[in-house]
């Protein structure tokens, strides 16, 4: 007979498995927690919906809410929503990069980590080590970034420093890992103009948005960059191209708007512009009323926010890695180059299929929801694609219509928020896994492409 350790392991055949089962507990645990009385400030408890939704947010790292944060809950239900989104933050920069170290070694988490067998490149040791960077860095950044927040609040605004702590405690966590959850009503909208609250809140969402190998690679070899590897050089390059390409686009489409940014100053105009760009790469918070901006810039938002950010990290999208690698197929494919390189280096032949076919999948995925979605309510196109889009991208930002949806459309929107965070990484994985060679090929013909 089989102990029950072993028979539990042979449950989870699957890394994914493991992973979708942790967060999907993390979410319920959360909920349970907000869905007591002290959760709540008034009322004498959460409504269960809301709980899960809020639960899944803030693990899933996402932001949409139901319920105004800083008014709903109580602290006992604030520090549970912090404790989620550090939760759902470092578990996904944990298993990613752990993922990418088992995948370049191509042998399986079961006999990695629970057998110990075959390691290879990974022991054990390294698995605690890569553990413990992810949540030194992590704890660090925020930290940082925590003490620049409560210094400005209670310098520049006249909060308490108890106040300003917390306040920058919480908002740290929460742009660290990209979540978008804020305790003010109105994000970050208040400080439109502040570059020592909008600044550090970029910065962090940034860097937790690249991924843990990318930064520590960059801290290694930033003088060299024909050193990088093709994960860095990608996920760099592209980064820069879509913030600065993104603010120009969406600072000039709004620069008139008076409901935006036409009635601001001239440099608050350029520093709310680069909050726009980057809040779409997950990080979720607004120094502009979102629900207020031109049907275009919601298109341009829709499309950054469909990216997403790096890889490894607590960003969502489909990742800047496979919009990039993408981009380089397609130069190749017009050049009639036979293999795809980037920099020094040549891709693997099946890196751009499971680009591919993450990049067809959430799009599938997205254009369903938005059907359904729009059966379900009468809001226009624009404003239900923008919900969709930030819900599977894991982003929150909204055009102000997730508190009305009816409750069939927010039970859609937790399912997407938990498909969207787990989905990319847990289908990066499994197509890697999958690799299989054929002891047979089948005759060639080309069919008429276009």
């Amino acid at each position: 007979m089989k102990p029950r350790g072993a028979a539990l392991l042979e449950r989870f055949q699957h890394p994914a498995q493991v992973v979708v089962t942790g967060f999907g507990v993390t979410i319920l645990i959360g909920a349970a927690l907000l869905s007591v009385p002290h959760a709540t400030a008034d009322e004498p408890a959460a409504d269960p919906i809301d709980a899960l939704f809020t639960a899944t947010t803030a693990v899933c790292l996402t932001g949409l809410i139901t319920q105004d944060t800083g008014t709903h809950w109580s602290l006992f239900g604030e520090l549970v929503i912090m404790g989620l989104m550090q939760v759902g933050g470092l578990g996904l920069m944990t298993v990613a990069t752990l993922f990418g170290i088992l995948l370049s070694g191509r042998v399986g988490l079961r006999a990695r980590m629970a057998a110990q067998v075959e390691t290879k490149t990974l022991q054990m040791t390294d698995v605690r080590r890569v553990v413990r960077n992810v949540v030194l860095f992590s704890l660090t950044c925020e930290a940082v970034v925590a003490v620049v927040l409560a210094c400005r609040l209670a310098l520049g605004y006249g909060e308490s420093w108890g106040r300003a702590a917390y306040l920058g405690a919480f908002h740290a966590v929460s742009a660290f890992n990209n979540a978008g959850l804020t305790l003010w009503p109105d994000s970050i909208s208040g400080f439109v103009g502040d570059p020592w609250i909008c600044i550090p809140i970029c910065a962090a969402v940034v860097i937790g948005g690249l991924g843990f190998p990318v930064v520590f690679e960059l801290a290694r070899r930033w003088r060299r960059p024909r050193s990088w590897s093709i994960l860095t050089r990608v996920t760099v390059g592209t980064t820069t191209v879509l913030f600065v390409l993104g603010a120009f686009v969406l600072t000039a489409l709004e620069w008139n708007n008076p409901d935006t940014l036409g009635t601001r100053p001239r440099p608050t105009r350029w520093l709310a512009g680069i909050v726009l760009s980057v809040m779409p790469r997950s990080g979720g918070f607004n120094s502009v009323d979102t629900s207020a901006m031109r049907p275009e810039s919601w298109l341009m938002t829709d499309v950054l926010m469909f990216i997403g950010g790096g890889s490894a990290g607590t960003a969502g999208g489909i990742k800047v890695t496979t919009f990039g690698l993408l981009a380089f197929v397609l130069w190749a494919e017009m050049r009639g180059d036979a293999h795809v390189n980037v920099g020094n280096r040549r891709l693997p032949v099946g890196t751009p299929r499971q680009a591919m076919a993450i990049v067809l999948l959430s799009a599938g995925l997205m254009t369903v929801a938005t059907i359904v979605l729009m059966a379900l309510t009468d809001y226009s196109l624009d404003r239900v694609l923008f919900e969709v889009v930030s819900a599977c991208a894991t982003v929150g930002l909204s055009t102000g219509i997730t508190g009305d949806l009816p409750l069939s459309g927010e039970v859609m929107l937790v399912v997407l928020m938990f498909v969207g965070r787990i989905g990319p990484l847990t289908l990066a994985t499994a197509l890697a896994l999958r690799k299989r060679t054929r002891r047979y090929e089948l005759p060639e013909e080309r069919p008429i492409v276009g």
